[in-house]
């Protein structure tokens, strides 16, 4: 296996693949890359851009400076893009294509490589459509999206499949063993709660801070016995996830804001003046786009955590003799299995699921949270 292909955890099918093009040179024109959060898809498009763009033989090393470039996000030639708003915007996708004209200088090709392309509304994929369909001599286009579904069928009729798999939770501990020093404890643990999401492992593994409020959340079942417990829970949840995001968007807001007045030899207190009122306007609509964006993907991770829980129960009350998600949390769910049927479980799962889709359709979080927490009240003894 070429070393650049090393942090693909059980996707070796995938690497097979793509080891296969990096060999002949001659790569098709436009990727898609498709597989649940934290199975790598990104990785495996950045990886195979570095083996393209490699100069050593065999390619795809992970040491030589074209590889480091395109490993960090620093190559000339290799453009990553990603959004901060709830949807690309047209002149966003505009801006790639009138990129995706400009020759290769450093490197063999130009990639241009697209983050959440299920992100893109219908219109703003057309726009695209021809670009993918046509594309300048040695350019190549990767989209990255969870499933081959959430792209329009004429985007991904004109692309390559790249279908990645979970991978197991061995294979996610040795990755986290080999890469970031973890002992096998914590390799395992971490990869099993995050139910073999990397990049959340790797989160829990290092962050106290974000396990103790994932253990919180995740024995929240356990402490809900009233209806002003569900409530105060709800909201709980809707405000750790707002001050989150306001937190990042806040720094982010003060960066930018800085750059800004720095670029035009503003001084920190100095009026805008009004020609350059609108810049900052849209520094301003582009936070609250991405602070918009940032607490639905929190709050979407809380309730992936909390149907963790719920899923433990059902395997317990169905006899499964299988390792728990939470296994640590055993003996707790054993007797919170006790206290309910199957069938209310089997609901309450249902109701998670219900509530992230109103989050995505834009209901206002803190009354869907309100009525799933109503949903989910403990009745001890009751079948």
């Amino acid at each position: 296996m070429r070393p650049v292909f090393s942090e693909l955890a059980g996707q070796q099918r995938v690497i097979d693949t793509l080891d296969r093009e990096v060999d002949k040179g001659n790569p098709t024109h436009a990727w898609l890359f498709t597989g649940p959060p934290g199975s790598g898809r990104t990785t495996a498009a950045r990886a195979f851009a570095a083996a393209l763009q490699c100069g050593q033989d065999p390619a795809g090393c992970g040491q030589c400076k074209s590889c480091l470039q395109v490993l960090s996000g620093a190559h000339p030639d290799v453009a990553f893009v990603s959004t901060n708003k709830v949807a690309y915007q047209i002149e966003d996708v505009r801006q790639l294509i009138t990129r995706a004209q400009e020759r290769a200088g450093a490197g063999k090709w130009r990639i241009i490589i697209i983050e959440d392309a299920d992100r893109m509304t219908e219109r703003t994929t057309n726009v695209l459509l021809k670009a993918i369909e046509e594309p300048p001599e040695r350019t190549l286009w990767f989209l990255c999206a969870p499933s081959p579904a959430d792209v329009l069928v004429t985007i991904r009729s004109r692309c390559r499949a790249v279908n990645l798999a979970i991978p197991a939770v061995h294979e996610v501990a040795a990755l986290l063993v080999r890469r970031d020093g973890l002992t096998e404890e914590q390799a395992q643990f971490a990869a099993r709660v995050s139910q073999s999401h990397i990049g959340v492992a790797r989160m829990l593994a290092r962050d106290e801070q974000a396990r103790s409020r994932r253990e919180r959340l995740v024995t929240l079942p356990l402490r809900l016995n009233t209806l002003p417990q569900a409530m105060a829970a709800a909201s709980e949840i809707v405000t750790l996830a707002s001050d989150h995001a306001e937190a990042t968007t806040g720094a982010s807001l003060a960066e930018r804001t800085a750059a800004l007045r720095h670029a035009n030899g503003l001084g920190e207190d100095e009026t805008i003046p009004p020609g350059l009122r609108g810049a900052f306007k849209a520094i301003e609509e582009d936070a609250k786009r991405f602070a918009r964006r940032a607490t639905f993907d929190s709050l979407d991770r809380t309730l992936i955590d909390l149907t963790t829980f719920f899923r433990d129960v059902l395997t317990v009350q169905l006899g499964a003799h299988s390792e728990l998600i939470n296994e640590h949390r055993r003996d707790e769910i054993e007797r919170y299995a006790a206290s309910q049927s199957s069938e209310k479980s089997l609901h309450q799962i249902d109701a998670i699921n219900a509530t992230r889709r109103r989050l995505a359709a834009n209901v206002t979080p803190l009354l869907a949270l309100e009525a799933l927490m109503s949903t989910l009240l403990q009745q001890p003894g009751r079948r």
